[in-house]
């Protein structure tokens, strides 16, 4: 009884790495369906089931194609790493949908007519109409990397935070599933039912009933790219050791006695690197020995670290087998604690600092995790709203967090680990979700932000309290590094400016100024063609009107 899968053809036509593949369904005209492929060479190639060269080849991307998704009728909606998504009928573009800022990872089409998603590197979902942006999903904290669909009301996302999310199509988040310990890279919706399948960047693969993880299967590759659930219900899985495996509820369909003794063994060689998290903290001397393995695991994919001869075995329990299953030997495992790091845990990562802020006496107070290598005002910007606290506590919080943190910085170096497809630093969970290497643009100039050196000196009514010792917040001892910010001793310049938004925020803030202090129209004018020539680097020397009225400006509302 053969209960595998044989190779049928082997199809080319892309002239570099395939990266995404998806069915579009039987049609009159195509009655046993077609097969599109997206490539890293920009182009999307149709074949037909039967013939290993493309029917057709879509070109109007203008980098890798990275996700697909099919609808009714022989719609196609496309994504790339161009930030745009496509959608495309036979072999004509039909629209472009524009607005997001990164890389669109995941795209699908709704049950309901003329609705789409996408999921961008810019950590946000989008739903289209009829190729208008309706809505923006916004929630997760790093790149959205994949896209399922629950029924025409609702949808899950995945993302390189580690993190599930179910929406309402109109704008609600659910629920939020926590699980994988990395980057979660692909997710798949079990037919008629809510439960569905994840893998990511942990070597594991998860199933999720009810809301719960109910099931972890690892594998001996590091990197489970993406998961497919068949109709039967099979969860076919594809990863980085260049396999395709195929797991099974189904008595009839489960491999051999030799396959599954084999795929053990595999998974029992393989090499677990404790940089990654996937085990948690790994502390070599604390461990037990083999003898702990005779006490039954509590819970299906609870991870039990051993000590046996000085090596480190990681071993996962297995319910419907009653067993601890070997899942590899973990090498290198440095010792480091929660003490001897110096770190403090808050939401399962670690931090150098976890403050309390009480923005006032009666209302409750809120956690700050920060890092040194973090810019405290975008910290003290997310904080807020993440909190949706009033934005004019800005500068004191920030000065707050230099003043617990003297004003520490670290040098960030390049992470050893890349995301193969983004090429960025691979998430390492614990790590601040916020990339730090990058400055924090100035959402006016788009320049360098200019940090201020007059910050207020009211000091804001926070405790710096470390949440689990009740006491001054914990400082790591990293090395003192001079602040580069203040004092400010000579004129800021930046290389460019957005005029317009410039312009924009003034007239904002004019308009809920008092009447005594309120611009005038005419004095809007003359600053709008102050900052035209000194954008437009012309040769234009500014009036002393103009001058006058950007003193005034400068000084307002004073």
């Amino acid at each position: 009884l053969n209960r595998g899968f044989t190779e049928m053809h082997c199809m080319s036509g892309h002239s570099n790495f395939v990266s995404c593949v998806c069915i579009i369904p039987p049609s009159d005209l195509y009655p046993r369906g077609l097969i599109a492929t997206g490539g890293n060479d920009h182009n999307i190639c149709i074949f037909t089931v039967d013939n290993p060269a493309p029917l057709y080849v879509l070109k109007g991307h203008k980098n890798t194609v990275c996700s697909l998704s099919s609808g009714k009728f022989g719609t196609l909606l496309s994504g790339s790493w161009d930030t745009t998504a496509k959608v495309w009928l036979n072999d004509r573009c039909m629209m472009t949908l524009q607005g997001h800022t990164a890389a669109i990872w995941a795209v699908k089409i709704l049950p309901e007519q003329g609705l789409m998603l996408t999921g961008s590197a810019d950590k946000t979902i989008k739903l289209w109409k009829a190729g208008r942006c309706e809505r923006t999903f916004t929630g997760h904290e790093d790149c959205v990397r994949g896209l399922a669909i629950l029924s025409e009301m609702e949808f899950l996302s995945c993302a390189n935070d580690a993190s599930v999310r179910r929406w309402q199509i109109s704008g609600e988040c659910l629920q939020v599933y926590y699980g994988h310990t990395n980057y979660i890279y692909s997710i798949s919706v079990f037919p008629q039912c809510k439960d569905f399948v994840t893998t990511g960047e942990d070597r594991s693969l998860r199933i999720w009933k009810q809301g719960e993880c109910a099931q972890t299967i690892r594998l001996p590759a590091q990197s489970v790219w993406c998961c497919c659930v068949l109709d039967n219900g099979d969860i076919v899985v594809g990863a980085s050791d260049g396999i395709i495996r195929v797991f099974t509820e189904s008595l009839e369909r489960t491999a051999s006695a030799e396959e599954i003794q084999a795929f053990e063994n595999e998974l029992s060689q393989a090499s677990i690197d404790p940089k990654t998290g996937d085990l948690g903290d790994i502390n070599a001397d604390d461990l037990p020995g083999r003898e702990h393995l005779k006490e039954p695991g509590t819970r299906d994919g609870q991870t039990r670290l051993i000590k046996d001869n000085g090596k480190v075995e990681a071993y996962q329990w297995s319910v419907s087998e009653g067993r601890w299953i070997k899942i590899g030997d973990v090498v290198g495992s440095s010792g480091a604690t929660q003490q001897t790091s110096g770190k403090v845990l808050f939401e399962g990562k670690e931090y150098d600092y976890v403050f309390t802020i009480d923005v006032n006496e009666s209302g409750p107070s809120y956690k700050l995790p920060y890092n040194i290598t973090d810019d405290p005002w975008l910290t003290a910007y997310n904080f807020l709203q993440k909190n949706d606290l009033n934005p004019m506590f800005l500068d004191q919080v920030a000065k707050f967090i230099m003043d617990n943190t003297k004003g520490q910085t670290l040098l960030s170096t390049s992470d050893q680990f890349s995301d193969p497809f983004t090429g960025a630093g691979r998430y390492v969970p614990g790590s601040s979700s916020g990339s730090s290497t990058i400055p924090a643009a100035d959402p006016f100039t788009g320049a360098g932000r200019y940090v201020p050196g007059s910050a207020s000196n009211a000091v804001a009514p926070v405790g710096g309290v470390d949440p689990y010792t009740g006491m001054g917040a914990y400082q790591s001892a990293a090395a003192k590094v001079e602040n580069i910010y203040f004092p400010k001793k000579d004129a800021v310049t930046f290389d460019q400016a957005n005029p317009t938004q410039i312009l924009g925020k003034l007239k904002e803030l004019n308009g809920s100024a008092t009447e005594e202090h309120k611009l005038t129209e005419d004095d809007l004018i003359i600053l709008e063609k102050l900052l035209s020539a000194t954008c437009n680097t012309s040769a234009e020397t500014p009036t002393a009107q103009q001058l006058q009225t950007l003193w005034r400006a400068v000084n307002w509302p004073e």
